[in-house]
């Protein structure tokens, strides 16, 4: 054949496919009668498939420039104990075949074609966060142009190593990168660069994984470092990836249960001290809410303290401070019905202050109330030795006759002076504990409106 097309009356094309080696060029004609509608002959590009092993450049001293990009399409897994993030991307590779050319003139239009990607050189590109071997399915195929652009698209299941931190668990915001690089290729055959912008890559992975999982995608940086291993120099582009857990199943499933937990134990208070009922309700609240915690643990983190856990032991902690207090109380309340121990001076002047605060002492102290300034109580002559001590038989019997209607009136008199101190001693730890149970919930309140806004 010699200038025209060859003899035998078939109408025939013919692609030119350039072949262009460091220091040789190779141009070879392919047959291209069977390319309109059934496809190409494979050996039209078996000269090609033979050269795969090679990088496909007209000068050898020229990189290879490969622009990436791709999709975030789900977050399937964050594993807080092992650190590692489980995703699934769309990775985009583009890059030029020297090797590869043709005319789409000759040959019927046809621009571009769908070729095996196993039959072709391939950059080795890889994530370096990544703790598994390469997870893409066989058989995958590349798109040829007929200026020889080449576009390699694949989906990957990445296990990646992400620096996880849950403190903030269920409203935490994780930074993981993904960063790609070449395996073996320096900086002289291979420089990496972007095929979309930053922008582009964010709104099309945040439209696919809007509505998928308990992630949600804030937003993806980019920069371009170096890395050095060696003496060898490789081309690197790192994409910072902002996630965000959505807390509502856990606000649900958590903490509005044990924020229910803690109203009703607080609400608990306003049962009468001297009530019998209030010690089992208490009792069973905290017995409701260890349950409580055994259920819900699969929801927490495996490791780490996340304030959440804090949140239930502090929870835990006030219930159990609630209960020991409710048995005090009790049996202070059990005492002092029967026998009522004497008052300390230091406990009735904290009483004093706690519950008239505004009053004023103006007694001067003295030897006799040893420094303490106290009114007169209706009924008692000498507050001090009512608080210090109760009167015995002797003391009666030096006071009056023993016996006596007076001296009987008189005892009975302190003795429920005394009954009425201790049930507001009671009372005023009832109040102390509830203020910091409204203070406790109303920080929890504030604290987790602030998390989930921020």
């Amino acid at each position: 054949m010699e200038g025209g097309w060859p003899a035998g009356g078939g109408f025939l094309l013919y692609l030119t496919v350039s072949l262009l080696l460091p220091g040789k060029g190779d141009t070879f004609t392919i047959n291209c009668s069977g390319f309109d509608q059934h496809g190409v002959d494979p050996a039209a590009f078996q000269s090609v498939f033979d050269r795969k092993a090679f990088r496909p450049v007209v000068n050898n001293s020229i990189p290879t420039r490969v622009n990436i990009s791709f999709t975030l399409s789900a977050i399937l897994e964050v594993n807080a104990q092992l650190q590692l993030l489980t995703s699934f991307l769309w990775m985009n590779l583009m890059w030029d075949n020297a090797f590869i050319s043709w005319n789409p003139e000759e040959c019927v239009s046809i621009d571009q074609l769908t070729v095996s990607a196993e039959n072709l050189w391939l950059p080795d590109v890889f994530i370096v966060e990544s703790m598994d071997v390469d997870g893409a399915p066989p058989g995958l195929t590349a798109i040829v142009s007929s200026e020889g652009r080449m576009k390699y698209d694949r989906p990957v299941r990445v296990t990646s190593i992400c620096n996880l931190d849950i403190f903030y668990f269920p409203f935490d915001q994780q930074n993981c990168t993904f960063t790609f690089s070449s395996f073996l290729h320096t900086v002289d055959s291979i420089l990496l660069g972007m095929d979309k912008e930053v922008w582009e890559i964010t709104d099309t992975s945040r439209n696919l994984i809007q509505t998928q999982g308990e992630w949600e995608l804030l937003g993806i940086n980019k920069a371009t470092p170096k890395m050095w291993v060696g003496s060898n120099l490789y081309d690197q582009i790192m994409f910072y990836v902002a996630i965000r857990r959505r807390p509502s199943l856990y606000i649900i499933n958590l903490l509005v249960p044990s924020g229910f937990l803690v109203a009703i134990d607080a609400l608990s208070f306003y049962l009468p001290a001297e009530s019998e009922n209030r010690a089992p309700f208490k009792i069973t609240l905290l017995l409701g809410y260890n349950v409580f915690l055994l259920m819900m643990n699969d929801l927490l983190p495996a490791t780490g303290t996340p304030l959440i856990s804090v949140y239930f032991a502090l929870c835990l902690s006030l219930m159990v401070i609630s209960l020991l207090e409710t048995i005090f109380i009790t049996h202070l309340l059990h005492m002092a019905t029967t026998q009522p121990p004497p008052m300390p001076w230091w406990l009735h002047s904290l009483l004093l202050n706690c519950t008239s605060p505004w009053k004023c002492c103006s007694a001067a102290p003295g030897k006799g109330n040893k420094g303490l300034g106290l009114t007169h109580l209706h009924g008692v002559k000498e507050p001090v030795e009512l608080v210090g001590k109760m009167p015995g038989p002797r003391e009666a019997e030096l006071n009056g006759c023993p016996g006596s209607p007076r001296t009987h009136q008189e005892d009975e008199t302190q003795k429920q002076h005394l009954v009425n101190l201790w049930v507001q001693f009671s009372h005023m730890m009832d109040t102390l504990l509830f203020r910091l149970y409204l203070l406790f919930m109303a920080t929890f309140i504030i604290t987790v409106i602030v998390l989930w806004n921020t």
